[in-house]
């Protein structure tokens, strides 16, 4: 039996990664969002905006009590309780929408009250307009303040939604997918390319490096793989440490998924070998991965806990593509694919890239009942032309 569970592999969350790849790397864009600070990590400004906000109470009394004296003892022919608008928008800058409706309900207490100590139970008419007047700007105030409020959350909530999917999605693809009215959630069964790709040697490189040369490795290796996802309409399932597994044709399938997925395996062996001729210029050992590549139906919805749920495929498409990267090992090719990856390659109408792989013939997986053929990249394909991995 060939194949087995790749043993370099450590789980990592996808939201786990790190700051910054070491030089070397720029990070891509697509990265960004998740170099940014943990919500949980407040700074020092966003403490001191908080505590601010509680001060924003103290010139909102200040000028509620001065429009209630002068609309109360101070005979003037104006509608005075109309300032009271200045209270309701002071108020709202401290972006609680229940303090914006306690102030309001307060100003609309005060002027009615300062209409019975001057006014009592009578009603002239010059009164009841200043009054009215007085009534529906804080009124009309208050709803515009709430409106605001409103569409501020809605719009941080969005850019949020974006950063989330930006981890994880092409960049042409995140904006789309923030405005679709479908939930990504919906539990469905959908035909895609999973690909599967991982550093070959990794648990011997981590056991003489320090910590941080460790995670400069796979923040320039994620780098590497996530870039070439990317590029070519990929979305990253999850991170496994110094590997990934990738899927072509989710959320919404393509013309030429399986294409994409191929392309990316290649362009990833291109930018690992372009990455090894600035390694070995700097006495650093070359890096060599595994990619493995099956098409058919996978399982997509949400899963784990009430607390922590992801957005991941299953099913027995991606433990096949699992258990063909780990074949790279024993068949000394750093790409491999399954025989339904070739043939939907030729209903994709790229034979000539697939043309590119040679048939190894059929080979057992573990928990397979049967073995399945595998097709591996030439040798003069490979960039380099590297040895056997």
């Amino acid at each position: 039996m060939c194949c087995t569970d790749g043993p370099d592999r450590f789980p990592m969350h996808a939201g786990d990664t790190a700051e910054m790849p070491a030089k070397g790397l720029k990070p891509p864009k697509w990265l960004e969002p998740r170099l940014r600070p943990k919500p949980g990590g407040e700074g020092v400004g966003s403490k001191l905006w908080r505590h601010s906000r509680a001060f924003l109470l103290l010139p909102a009394a200040c000028a509620t009590a001065a429009i209630f004296i002068i609309d109360t003892f101070i005979r003037l022919e104006f509608a005075v309780a109309v300032l009271y608008v200045v209270v309701v928008l002071t108020v709202a800058l401290s972006r609680k929408p229940a303090w914006v409706v306690l102030a309001a309900v307060g100003c609309v207490a005060l002027t009615v009250l300062s209409w019975l100590l001057v006014h009592r139970l009578m009603f002239p008419d010059t009164a009841v307009l200043r009054a009215s007047m007085s009534l529906a700007a804080i009124g009309i105030t208050t709803f515009l303040s709430l409106r605001n409020l409103s569409a501020g959350r809605r719009l941080a909530s969005i850019e949020r939604q974006r950063a989330n999917l930006a981890r994880f999605f092409p960049p042409q693809l995140v904006d789309e997918l923030a405005e679709a009215n479908t939930p990504l959630a919906i539990i469905r069964n959908s035909p895609a390319a999973i690909l599967f790709a991982d550093m070959v040697g990794f648990t011997a490189y981590a056991s003489d490096r320090s910590p941080e040369e460790v995670i400069a490795l796979l923040r320039n290796l994620q780098s590497v793989f996530g870039s070439r996802i990317f590029a070519n309409n990929g979305m990253i399932d999850k991170f496994l440490g110094d590997g990934l597994i990738a899927v072509f044709g989710l959320p919404m399938a393509g013309p030429h998924d399986v294409t994409d997925a191929v392309l990316c395996g290649l362009g990833i062996l291109e930018d690992i070998h372009s990455w090894n001729r600035r390694r070995v210029k700097t006495g650093e050992q070359p890096v060599r991965v595994a990619i493995g590549i099956h098409h058919g139906t996978v399982v997509q919805g949400d899963i784990g806990g009430e607390g922590r749920l992801e957005l991941t495929v299953v099913g027995d498409t991606v433990n096949v593509a699992s258990r063909v990267e780990a074949c790279c090992r024993d068949l000394g090719s750093p790409l491999l694919l399954t025989a339904p990856v070739v043939a939907e390659l030729h209903a994709e109408g790229s034979a000539a890239l697939a043309a590119r792989f040679a048939k190894l013939g059929p080979h057992p997986l573990r928990g397979r009942p049967a073995p399945i053929v595998l097709w591996g990249i030439r040798h003069a394909q490979i960039p380099g032309a590297p040895a056997a991995v």
